[in-house]
C-alpha cells in the first residue's frame, strides 16, 4: 500500500520546523520551494516534515499559531506542485521530547498534556489534512523509555480515534520505545484500522552511523571508522528488522522506517556502502523509508561533502 500510494522512498526536512532556534529567518528560509523541486528531481516520492508543538501553538497551549499552520500548508502546496507526498511528524509535544536536553517531561503522567496532544492533532487534521492520498500523520517522534509503552499505547489509540472523526482515511504512523527501535515494534498495540502503519528508525550500528557524535554518551569525539573496519555482517539488517517484520505481518500492517542515515564525520565512500546494505534489506522486505536528512543537521544528504558520490547514493535512498 505505501509503495503504491507514494510513501516508499523519501527524505526528512529536519531542522526546519524542529530542532532549531525557531527564528522567523529559520522558519521562512531554511527550506524553500527550490529545495522541494530538488528533492523531486532525486526521484523520491515523499518528504517527512518534523514539527515541534511550539511552532503550531502558544507556550501554554491556549491558542494556535496561524503562521505555523500556514507554513505547513505552504510546504504541502510545494510538495503537491512537484509531485511529492508529505508526512507530518510531531517531533516534540508539550511535556515530551526524545532529547533530554530539551527538558520536556511529564507527558506520560499528565492527562492535561495528553489532552493538549489530542487537541493539537485534531487541529492539524482540520487545518493540514489535505488529500488522504498525499498527506500522512506521524503521531510522535521517538518514545524513549520502555516504561512509557502501556501509557503510549493507550494515548496513541485515543489519538487515532479522535483523528479519525476528522480524517478517516489518512495514513497514521506509530512507533515504539528506544527511539522507535525495530525491536520495540512488537510492543505496539494492534493497529486500530488498516491505515495505521508501524514506524521505526534505524541508525545501526550506532558506533558507525554516529562516529564522533558529541551527543552520544561515551562516544570519543575523535573516533572514526570505515565501513570495512565496522565489519557489519551481510545479514545484519535482516536480523535487525526481523522483530518489526514479524509484528507487522502478525497484525496485518506495513512498516515505515521514518529515519535512517550516517553522520557527516564518516567518509563518503563508507557512507555509500552502508546505504547500499540497508537499501538492499529494505528492498528485500518491502519496507518504506525516509532518510535523515536533506540538509545539514550533521547528516545532510545535499551537503557538498557528498558531491562526489551523490549520483551513486540517490538510487540507494
Amino acid at each position: 500500500m505505501l509503495k503504491e500510494m507514494g510513501f516508499y522512498r523519501g527524505v526528512n526536512l529536519g531542522g526546519w520546523m524542529s530542532q532549531c532556534d525557531y527564528s522567523k529567518e529559520r522558519l521562512d528560509g531554511f527550506i524553500r520551494e527550490e529545495d522541494i523541486a530538488r528533492i523531486a528531481s532525486w526521484g523520491l516520492d515523499h518528504v517527512r516534515l518534523p514539527i515541534d508543538y511550539n511552532v503550531l501553538e502558544t507556550a501554554d497551549g491556549s491558542a494556535y499559531l496561524d503562521e505555523g499552520f500556514e507554513r505547513v500548508n505552504r510546504a504541502a502546496e510545494w510538495c503537491g506542485k512537484y509531485g511529492l507526498n508529505l508526512v507530518i511528524d510531531l517531533h516534540k509535544t508539550a511535556g515530551f521530547s526524545f532529547d533530554d536536553g530539551e527538558q520536556e517531561c511529564g507527558f506520560f503522567d499528565n492527562e492535561q498534556y495528553q489532552e493538549r496532544f489530542y487537541r493539537l492533532w485534531e487541529e492539524i487534521a482540520k487545518r493540514c489534512a489535505g488529500s488522504p492520498e498525499h498527506v500522512a500523520f506521524e503521531l510522535l517522534n521517538e518514545v524513549t523509555d520502555p516504561a512509557f509503552m502501556d501509557t503510549w499505547n493507550r494515548v496513541a489509540d485515543t489519538c487515532v480515534r479522535r483523528i479519525r472523526k476528522i480524517a478517516p482515511r489518512h495514513l497514521i504512523l506509530i512507533g515504539g520505545y528506544h527511539n522507535n527501535s525495530a525491536h520495540a515494534v512488537p510492543a505496539l498495540n494492534k493497529p486500530a484500522d488498516g491505515r495505521v502503519i508501524y514506524n521505526f528508525h534505524c541508525y545501526s550500528p550506532l558506533e558507525f552511523t554516529h562516529q564522533g557524535a558529541p551527543w552520544v554518551k561515551g562516544m570519543d569525539l575523535n573516533f572514526r571508522q570505515s565501513f570495512a573496519d565496522a565489519r557489519i555482517p551481510e545479514d545484519f539488517f535482516d536480523r535487525e528488522f526481523a522483530p518489526a517484520i514479524e509484528a507487522a505481518r502478525r497484525n496485518g500492517t506495513e512498516l515505515y522506517c521514518g529515519e535512517y542515515g550516517v553522520i557527516d564525520r564518516t567518509a563518503p565512500e563508507s557512507e555509500l556502502q552502508w546505504f547500499k546494505m540497508i537499501h538492499d534489506a529494505f528492498e528485500r522486505h518491502g519496507i518504506s523509508r525516509c532518510a535523515w536528512s536533506y540538509k545539514q543537521m550533521d547528516f545532510g544528504l545535499s551537503d557538498a561533502r557528498l558531491d562526489g558520490v551523490r549520483e551513486e547514493l540517490l538510487p540507494l535512498l
